[in-house]
């Protein structure tokens, strides 16, 4: 009966149990085998002892190993294989497969150039490989990626120009690449791309021009990239982007003209961005914008009267905006809005005119206490010190 079977856990096991050492057993229908931290001499005594033609799926998570067994290498259905914290594997070979996972291998220095040989490779996972400074240029030669994770590789310095050749790559992950300090020209010419991940990115000073080339992009994430200044004015170029994540930037001073032209983008996320002090006129044309998040710009000093053309806005998230002077009379013409965040401190000295002249039916959001603009008269008649703090210059 045992010959049927298809899937194995040896989890956790020093030896093989005493049932396979004898060589008798034979599992030539095994589809899956788990060995996650099973000792090296566990792992080799196994794989070495069985015909494994039909395994597709091998998990060595937390295994102590140097090397992979040679037998496994035979493995020719084999599509995923889990690699992740083997923090002493130090050599990989060439082996055909669907999902590579070495996530967390901190002494992997460096990937074979074999990698190009993996021509049914999806995804390549090698987060958290801390030592590792850079890419083979061979990795471009992997048609059929989709996705790519690199986060937490705070050694990577670079990426190489070859990486443009990955034609169907879906996914880019960049988060916590802390050496990382520019992006290749080339990667404008990922025409599949749809998420580009480079969160805490903080040695990252600006981006290519041709990131405006990624049509198919629908999600740019720069969070908490600190030494980020600007943002190139292709930025605009960006036709597909839904969601454009900037929260953190502390060095971002301005945004571009350009940005007004992102048709399509839906949310725009600007919190504690300490350095910026004004948002272009064109944020206007942004058709499709239903939240704008600016929590704890501390600099930000005004909006743009253009914002009353937001027909779409339904959030406006302004808490901590600790030097907004004024709020343009015409944002009550936000029809769509539904939520305005506020704190109840803030100095502004108009705020009043825009609660008389609202033509929208919407929220008002102070301290996490919400009050519909159709009830002010109540408001303020049970809240004279918000009365006396809004039309009184301070």
């Amino acid at each position: 009966m045992v010959e049927k079977l298809e899937g194995i856990c040896f989890k956790g096991c020093e030896v093989l149990p005493s049932f396979f050492q004898n060589g008798s057993k034979e599992f030539h229908n095994l589809r899956l085998l788990d060995l996650t931290k099973a000792s090296p001499n566990m792992v080799e005594n196994f794989i070495q002892s069985q015909n494994l033609n039909k395994l597709q799926w091998l998990c060595l998570k937390e295994c102590m190993i140097q090397k992979l067994p040679n037998n496994l290498f035979n493995c020719c259905h084999l599509q995923v294989l889990h690699l992740m914290k083997c923090n002493c594997l130090q050599f990989f070979f060439n082996i055909l497969n669907q999902g590579f996972n070495m996530s967390a291998c901190v002494d992997m220095e460096e990937l074979s150039p074999s990698f190009s040989k993996l021509n049914a490779l999806l995804e390549l996972n090698l987060l958290g490989c801390s030592n590792l400074r850079e890419l083979p240029t061979s990795i471009g030669q992997l048609n059929a990626l989709q996705e790519l994770n690199l986060s937490e590789c705070s050694n990577l310095q670079k990426l190489p120009t070859s990486i443009g050749q990955l034609s169907a790559l879906q996914n880019l992950y960049l988060n916590h690449c802390w050496s990382l300090q520019e992006l290749p020209t080339s990667i404008g010419q990922l025409s599949a791309l749809q998420n580009l991940y480079l969160n805490d990115c903080s040695n990252l000073q600006e981006l290519p021009t041709s990131i405006g080339q990624l049509n198919a992009l629908q999600n740019l994430y720069l969070n908490d990239c600190s030494s980020l200044q600007e943002l190139p004015k292709s930025i605009g170029q960006l036709s597909a982007l839904q969601n454009l994540y900037l929260n953190h930037c502390s060095s971002l001073q301005e945004l571009p003209t350009s940005i007004g032209q992102l048709n399509t983008l839906q949310n725009l996320f600007l919190n504690n961005c300490s350095s910026l002090q004004e948002l272009p006129t064109s944020i206007g044309q942004l058709n499709a914008l239903q939240n704008l998040y600016l929590h704890d710009c501390s600099n930000l000093q005004k909006l743009p009267s253009s914002i009353s053309k937001l027909s779409a806005l339904q959030n406006l998230y302004l808490n901590d905006c600790s030097n907004l002077q004024e709020l343009p009379t015409s944002i009550g013409q936000l029809n769509a809005l539904q939520n305005l965040y506020l704190n109840f401190f803030m100095k502004v000295n108009n705020l009043g005119f825009y609660f008389w002249n609202c033509v929208c039916s919407c929220d008002l959001i102070i301290n996490n206490t919400s009050f519909h603009l159709s009830c002010m008269p109540y408001f303020l008649r049970y809240y004279p010190f918000f009365y006396l703090f809004i039309f009184c210059e301070l």
